[in-house]
């Protein structure tokens, strides 16, 4: 591929992250991170109070990007087969036979919505689609449409009713992103489109052949041993059992980051250098995506809780222990 071909490539990117900012008002970081996993090939979990248009960014995602949507609601009674699909019985020919109907799981974009309102066993129904990207109902396992992804909301503050997401299906996020109240100014920018007959009309800017060529070519791009080391010792940095972890890791830190966080790391990584139009990863790449990549693999202990320490605070001090060459 020629110079002018990714130009293009990073132009179109581009254009797209302006193109969804029309009809997403504030925002502009969410934006820019949930493109960085989309190219990376990862799923994302948006975390917010109610109204702060999560679901709202997911739909103009989709539509920039001409990619097929489904919502699904989470909600207590929801059952595994409401998001997979089932096997329907169908009479053809006077003859009873099985006929797969496919759930809304199968589509380029999913938005679970307050995923964690389901239980763990509808919330495990998207494992295998998250991970593997294929669905398996009875003997017979079935491939999602490609690109695939999932983008799940969470209530933080709303308790009754819902079901933590275990640590496996949070490893299985390539990013945990927190959605913030808009400012003053956005407020009023929201109401200009909301309460009035103004709406912001998307164009397409992407296909989904587009999103392939582009994860191919980030797949491809090289990292220098050291921002790679720099990388690692971030994820090693999170081990309270590590002889070299630091003094807040031991004090705070109950269980550190699995392999999945390092690869999340250096694939958003490649994808940031790429959307800046560059072919090198930066140590600044690897700051940058570390909040997200780590804030949702890193299980505080309950001194953390007490002393109302975060996940971010904690990264933070990470990333000022480890230096850079």
């Amino acid at each position: 591929m020629d110079e002018k071909q990714l130009q293009e490539m990073i132009e179109k990117v581009k254009n797209c992250e302006a193109e969804i900012g029309k009809g997403i008002i504030g925002q502009r970081n969410i934006i820019r991170q949930v493109l960085l996993a989309i190219l990376a090939d990862g799923n994302v979990l948006l975390e917010g109070v109610p109204g702060l248009g999560k679901t709202e960014l997911v739909k103009a995602i989709s539509k920039v990007m001409s990619t097929s949507f489904s919502r699904i609601q989470f909600t207590p009674d929801l059952m595994p087969a409401d998001v997979t699909g089932t096997n329907l019985i169908i009479k053809e020919e006077g003859n009873n036979v099985f006929q797969f109907e496919a759930g809304p799981v199968f589509a380029n974009i999913v938005l679970a919505d307050e995923i964690n309102r389901a239980t763990p066993k509808t919330q495990s129904a998207l494992l295998e689609a998250m991970q593997e990207k294929t669905v398996t109902v009875g003997k017979t396992t079935y491939e999602l449409p490609q690109p695939f992804m999932v983008l799940a909301t969470q209530n933080p503050i709303e308790n009754e009713g819902t079901y933590p997401l275990p640590e496996a299906q949070l490893d299985r996020f390539l990013f945990k992103l927190l959605v913030e109240f808009p400012s003053k100014q956005e407020l009023k920018e929201i109401m200009d489109i909301t309460v009035t007959n103004e709406k912001a009309e998307l164009t397409s800017i992407m296909t989904g052949e587009d999103i392939l060529a582009i994860r191919n070519v980030i797949r491809d791009m090289p990292v220098a041993d050291a921002v790679m080391d720099y990388a690692l010792s971030i994820v090693v940095a999170t081990h309270p059992e590590n002889k070299e972890a630091s003094e807040i890791t031991k004090k705070y830190i109950q269980t550190g980051a699995s392999p999945r966080a390092a690869q999340a790391i250096v694939k958003t990584a490649k994808a940031r250098a790429f959307m800046e139009g560059r072919f090198n990863v930066a140590f600044e790449d690897i700051q940058f995506v570390a909040y997200p990549a780590l804030r949702h693999r890193l299980a505080l202990n309950f001194e953390a809780v007490s002393e109302g320490v975060n996940a971010d605070a904690v990264i933070s001090d990470i990333l000022k222990e480890i230096k850079t060459i």
